[in-house]
């Protein structure tokens, strides 16, 4: 195989939260010096570069020394702002959330990723962009789960679509492949003479089932087997958490209230079925015996989120849209520092989803406090050692059971996973608190009469 790394921008993704680790201007420099590391991973904190903060600058200056592209994340961002950002040197996005928005960054410069993952789902706003600009866009998926990978495929299964709805076929393969390689410099073949012989034979145009696979001349798949060999992995996993207790993530209304009303405004999370971004509306909490809970009835679920590399306390915040009736979905991926986040109709069943997940050291849970589903992530809380069909077959249980316990969102599981990304807006959780991400701070959780 050939795989071409980045580096990431930042680890933790904003100062906001807590990661395992740092990756500061001065180590990211070391990295971008190497030659087999490609380009400068998608800086997220596009509030950080439009207002030129010090750290992420320097890092930026960085990939230009040693002349690597440098990839974007600017959801929803125009104007002179995005002006100021594309100025800097970033050079893609994949977050464009409307036609219009990816034209406006097109004409600015950039390479437009047309993303369709598991939950963020684009190509349908953005596909006539392959061929209204051919030269300027990509194709990406940005987090695949493993029954969309086996199922449904990976950028083949975006140039199927483009086929079916009419799309030049050398348009969707310049997408696909020519673009990409010739905009991060990659040592990939385009069959060109003295290329490597790095190609596939398909059956047919329109369904675009691989038949074979080469890489510099050799034949690594053929016929549905994999040629090469696989070494067993080693799991590496930095997991350091305790379980928690109802008391842990018991949340009470301020002494005055409790006396004078047994309803309180909050700020509830507002998420939105195949998009990252969230909305946000205030909501009358549900109380019992002074305590805030889930509401059911009303779709506003208690959200929490702990980190997994200490023992800190757990934030707490309400979401709607999730349609949990019973149980809890509790995580270990959740982008981007994958502390564990868990949502649930009831506090046992979210206190039991998360101490199993604490038992296993990353990975899913889902299901009632009596009857719970996990899939154990052992490389890092984020993969699992075992084969993608064995992955896949336990994934398919998992999302069965979520839609046993209330939900219709098409990839829940997935969605959970982005409601503590602190830079897609609108308002997220992180292991610190309720996040404001367009403001660019912490929010209280009551909100002000």
């Amino acid at each position: 195989m050939k795989i071409f790394w980045g580096v990431p921008s930042c680890v933790p993704a904003t100062p906001f939260e807590s990661a395992g680790a740092v990756l500061d201007a001065i180590s990211l420099d070391r990295l971008l010096a190497r030659a087999d590391l490609y380009y400068l991973s998608e800086v997220m904190n596009f509030p950080g570069v439009v207002s030129e903060s010090p750290e992420i600058m320097a890092k930026m200056e960085s990939a230009k020394k040693y002349g690597k592209v440098i990839d974007g994340h600017a959801p929803g961002l125009r104007g002179t702002d995005l002006q100021k950002y594309v100025g800097s040197g970033i050079s893609t996005d994949h977050e464009c959330l409307t036609y219009e928005e990816a034209v406006d960054k097109i004409n600015l410069g950039m390479k437009v990723q047309i993303r369709e993952g598991s939950s963020a789902r684009n190509f349908e706003t953005l596909y006539r962009l392959i061929y209204e600009y051919p030269e300027s866009v990509m194709l990406c998926t940005d987090d695949s789960h493993p029954n969309t990978l086996i199922h449904e495929g990976h950028i083949d299964r975006l140039i199927r679509r483009g086929y079916e709805k009419g799309l030049d076929i050398y348009n969707l393969i310049q997408a696909a492949v020519i673009n990409p390689v010739e905009h991060y410099g990659l040592n990939v073949g385009l069959l060109r003479k003295g290329d490597p012989a790095d190609f596939i034979i398909v059956d047919d145009l329109k369904s675009f089932n691989v038949l074979s696979t080469f890489i510099d001349g050799n034949c690594v798949y053929d016929d549905g087997k994999v040629l090469f060999p696989m070494e067993k992995i080693f799991a590496k996993n930095v997991f350091n958490r305790n379980e928690i207790s109802i008391q842990d993530i018991k949340i009470s209304l301020p002494p005055a209230d409790n006396t004078r009303e047994q309803m309180r405004n909050i700020r509830v999370i507002v998420a939105q079925d195949g998009e990252l971004v969230t909305g946000q509306e205030l909501a009358l909490a549900k109380v019992e015996n002074g305590n805030l809970v889930s509401d059911p009835g009303r779709d506003i679920l208690k959200l929490v989120v702990l980190s997994r590399y200490r023992n800190g306390p757990v934030q707490i915040g309400f979401i709607k849209n999730i349609g949990l009736k019973k149980g809890a979905i509790a995580s270990s991926i959740a982008h981007d520092s994958h502390n564990i986040i868990a949502v649930g109709a009831t506090d046992k069943d979210i206190v039991e989803a998360v101490n199993k997940l604490v038992e296993n050291k990353g990975g899913i849970v889902v299901g009632t406090a009596e009857d719970l589903l996990d899939l154990p992530l052992e490389v890092a809380g984020l993969m699992s050692i075992r084969s993608g069909e064995e992955v896949n077959s336990r994934y398919q249980l998992l999302n069965e059971e979520t839609q046993k316990l209330g939900t219709s969102l098409k990839s829940p599981l997935m969605t959970l996973t982005f409601m503590s990304l602190l830079v897609i807006p609108e308002l997220k959780l992180g292991d610190k608190g309720l996040f404001n991400v367009t403001k660019f701070e912490f929010v209280d959780l009551f909100a002000k009469e």
